[in-house]
């Protein structure tokens, strides 16, 4: 499912559908393209089950990607009835002005038929040239078919002969306005799924629309068309024997994972259990500690106020314990949060600086990040994949990896780095980085083991 642009609706369309495949009876599994951790979150809500990204640039670039991927889809897809991977932005926009990492090249790796979810509002046959345009922009585009969102199904009836006509796709539906059920934005996209009153509710309205004005059993037989994917499902991965708890940060501040990653870290010898530094008093005995990202600005006072949690984390962490902290996580253990009123919030303090807010994206998009110094992850030279997408900043981003950004000749430095803790702005996928997985671990069960040194 995939779009000209952001803001087609791509995620309401998905997840009406995944609401009315399980309402039927049927196990779909969903995917998402790009490094995008939001829209996997509304998929797992309606599924109760992972939603996992299939991002060409963090799993590798080029084949490298692509065969993650296909083995990604193949392992995660093989026991569902359907797999709906979600683009990501227009479909054809990836890596700068090119078509890298891109919807288009997910669907060419994977040989995916592909289903355009337009916005239909004010357009007439002229809706057909982007269609055309869409389709035949690529010799191999893979485009089948096309929703028009937002627009009444009288109107979609009216226009749905000319517009197959002119552009040699197959209609499968539309979608109208449903002000009721929208999802609300915020500065990183959509609010989190968590977050929105009555979900499920919405989703049941949703998928009640779906079946009443998508072709269902068309979007179904447009799936058949698929090959097959061809693997083992399974990347073999054989890390060093041993297990040690890895306590990971979830909860309304910190949700921002990779599904795959954490598995990656669970075949590394990963024990995982969950903690909330908003709620919780204190870390739970671990060997390892994980804090991802998510939105900590907007609970600042109520992760400063606990103390506890605070002054837990910063024992651990002065006592070395291997500690991963990005993006969101990498702020928390700053000094402090200086928000929009310029009131200052005392936070965890293992790192030195204060963080803030911002009134535009910093650094955003993919890079390439490259070791300064042996640390946690990797020796000094070594490189992966990474992006950044935030709207804060940091007095201090740590300067022991440098950053390349893709498709351009900027880079800058970024990170903090030693033996035991890597903390800065960059997320990076463990599934495209399995030995830095596999080190961190081994970290790990070596304090366990008493082996570490300060």
């Amino acid at each position: 499912m995939a779009a000209p642009s952001s803001g087609s609706g791509k995620t309401t369309v998905v997840c009406a559908l995944l609401q009315a495949l399980k309402d039927r009876g049927l196990s779909p599994a969903a995917f998402k393209s790009g490094p995008d951790y939001i829209d996997p979150m509304f998929h797992r809500r309606v599924l109760d089950t992972p939603s996992y990204n299939l991002d060409l640039f963090l799993l590798g670039r080029h084949e490298p990607g692509a065969a993650a991927a296909r083995e990604t889809l193949l392992c995660h897809g093989a026991a569902a009835d359907v797999a709906i991977l979600e683009g990501a932005m227009g479909y054809y926009d990836g890596v700068g002005t090119g078509s890298e990492a891109s919807a288009y090249e997910l669907a060419a790796a994977t040989d995916t038929p592909v289903v355009l979810v337009v916005d239909g509002r004010g357009a007439g046959l002229s809706l057909a040239a982007v269609l055309q345009g869409m389709a035949a922009f690529r010799a191999d585009s893979h485009v089948v078919g096309f929703i028009v969102n937002r627009i009444k199904p009288m109107v979609y009836e009216h226009f749905k002969g000319a517009w197959e006509k002119a552009s040699g796709l197959k209609a499968l539906g539309c979608f109208p306005d449903m002000p009721d059920c929208t999802f609300s934005s915020r500065h990183l996209g959509l609010v989190t799924a968590d977050e929105i009153t009555d979900l499920q509710g919405k989703m049941a309205a949703l998928a009640a629309q779906a079946e009443k004005t998508i072709a269902i059993d068309e979007l179904l037989a447009c799936a058949r068309q698929a090959a097959p994917l061809t693997g083992s499902g399974s990347p073999a991965f054989h890390p060093d024997p041993g297990r040690a708890v890895l306590a990971i940060a979830r909860d309304e501040a910190f949700c921002f994972y990779y599904e795959d990653s954490l598995q990656v870290l669970q075949q590394a010898g990963a024990d995982l259990v969950f903690f909330s530094p908003l709620h919780d008093g204190e870390l739970p005995p671990c060997d390892g500690l994980y804090l991802g990202g998510g939105y900590p600005e907007l609970y600042a006072q109520a992760l400063s106020q606990n103390a506890s949690m605070r002054a837990s984390l910063r024992r651990a962490l002065d006592a070395w314990l291997p500690c991963i902290a990005e993006c969101g996580g990498f702020m928390y253990l700053h000094q402090a949060f200086r928000d929009s009123q310029d009131r200052l919030w005392p936070w965890v303090g293992a790192v030195p600086g204060e963080t803030f807010m911002t009134s535009s994206l910093k650094r955003f998009g993919y890079v390439t990040l490259k070791a300064e110094k042996d640390n946690l992850l990797c020796c000094a030279g070594d490189t992966v994949t990474a992006h950044e997408f935030h709207y804060s900043d940091s007095t201090d981003n740590g300067h022991d990896f440098t950053a390349y950004k893709a498709g351009s000749q900027r880079h800058w430095p970024c990170i903090m780095a030693n033996d035991h803790f890597i903390g800065g702005y960059p997320h990076i996928h463990f599934l495209g980085k399995r030995d830095w997985a596999a080190r961190f671990v081994a970290a790990c069960i070596h304090r366990k083991e008493g082996t570490h040194e300060n």
